[in-house]
């Protein structure tokens, strides 16, 4: 009896510790699909290429939150690659200008998950 108990505990510390990001952006999670780095869906450059890199604050978690976010930003038409790096707290988006800017890039961080991450120092170079 006393196995069966501890293995219950086992098993419910690890569910804890794997959803331990924040309650909002679990909520966000649910029924959204995350997309992969690379958008399949708009190959073709009408503008000129650009790079943009940028602080998110606000994450706290590698699986839920930066993967979330970087997700979102491959979904946008025109986006290349989008990379998020919980560590550094760094983002990187190839987007083409005539489809993509700074601001869509900013104003679509900053919509997910009821505002919860900011973006900071962003910077771009065609």
């Amino acid at each position: 009896m006393m196995n069966i108990v501890k293995s219950i505990a086992v098993v419910m510390l690890g569910a804890m510790l794997f959803v331990s990001c924040k309650k909002e952006a679990t909520t966000a999670l649910a029924g959204e699909d995350v997309v992969a780095t690379t958008n399949q869906s708009s190959k073709e450059v009408a503008g000129t290429m650009e790079k943009a890199t940028f602080q998110v604050e606000g994450m706290t978690c590698a699986i839920g939150c930066a993967k979330l976010i970087e997700g979102k930003l491959a979904a946008m038409d025109g986006v290349k690659l989008a990379h998020v790096d919980f560590d550094t707290k760094t983002a990187t988006v190839e987007f083409d200008d005539a489809k993509q800017n700074a601001q869509s890039i900013t104003t679509t961080v900053e919509k997910i998950a009821n505002g919860i991450y900011k973006v900071e120092n962003m910077s771009s170079v065609k």
